[in-house]
């Protein structure tokens, strides 16, 4: 198995590593694959640029050059899945169940260039799976969430009820998703693969349950004690909640509101002492560190 990555985060490096995986040091805005072998069975690209907000010919230019390296290079594997988002969909009403056929469009006002990357690298896929003739499925990944990584959206939300900052909801109503465990993400993978075929699959890829992102901050603050301040208007995190065409990933084996004490923080600080709560309440005694950044993530 290999990896690769810019790998900013060593010890991220070092601990796949550990498990036995190869790594190899790859910027897909600057970098080719030569000395990399080819010899590869199934594929999984889930690398962006997403943008600075302004350069959209930059980001359009190193999502499609990168995709197209990566695809070429792997040609000969029994399957390819690239990882896409629900943010390439065509804005409707809060509550539309975005299917795979709906009009794309895609608009992040909190990062204007990030569906231009999805939607861009989304048609080199399509080109090049049927020109190459690589069995692809492109899966529009919801919302992930859980203990690895900066911990999804739910992890960033909070970090900014921590710190006291306002979270941004719509001025009426609120924003739904369907929210998948990184659990069910690694579960499910190889049965995406399983779906891959010429001319690229696309599904929608997420959990069965519709969440409210402000019942959803509420659900946080009401478990650890911070409070949380909403931010009424007209701009906020837009999310979609998706319905998967047949046929679709499995049904989760991970509820979104099951046992978040173990699955939604970071596995080096509990919620319970990111509260300041008890020591008593905690499992470890009150030893845990300080809460880590949130580190951003290229993949």
């Amino acid at each position: 198995m290999w990896c690769l990555g810019r790998f900013g985060d060593p010890h991220a490096r070092k601990a796949l590593q550990e498990l036995g995986v190869h790594t190899a040091v790859w910027d897909m805005a600057t970098d080719d694959l030569e000395g990399l072998s080819r010899d590869f069975t199934h594929v999984l690209h889930s690398a962006v640029h997403r943008g600075d907000g302004r350069d959209f010919e930059e980001t359009a230019r190193v999502n499609a050059v990168g995709t197209a390296r990566l695809m070429t290079h792997c040609s000969v594997a029994e399957s390819f899945l690239y990882v896409s988002s629900g943010v390439v969909y065509n804005r409707a009403d809060r509550t539309h169940r975005y299917r795979e056929s709906d009009p794309l469009g895609g608009a992040a006002p909190w990062l204007p260039t990030y569906p231009i990357a999805k939607i861009t690298a989304e048609g080199v896929v399509r080109g090049l799976a049927e020109a190459l003739e690589l069995p692809t499925v492109t899966a529009r990944l919801n919302i992930a969430y859980g203990p690895y990584g900066h911990g999804g959206v739910p992890m960033i939300l909070f970090n900014q009820m921590r710190a006291g900052q306002p979270c941004a909801v719509p001025r009426e109503g609120q924003n739904y998703c369907n929210l998948l465990h990184t659990d069910d993400v690694v579960r499910q993978v190889p049965l995406l693969w399983d779906a891959a075929r010429v001319p690229a699959r696309v599904v929608n890829w997420g959990g069965d349950e519709e969440v409210g992102i402000t019942d959803l901050l509420e659900y946080m603050s009401a478990l650890t004690g911070v409070p949380v301040q909403l931010e009424r208007g007209d701009y906020s995190r837009g999310t979609a909640v998706t319905r998967a065409a047949p046929p679709p990933p499995p049904t989760p084996s991970m509820n979104w509101s099951a046992a978040p004490r173990s699955w939604t923080w970071p596995r080096s600080w509990c919620p319970m002492c990111a509260a300041v709560m008890t020591p008593a309440r905690c499992g470890r005694r009150g030893s845990c560190p300080s809460p880590p950044r949130a580190r951003a993530s290229s993949g």
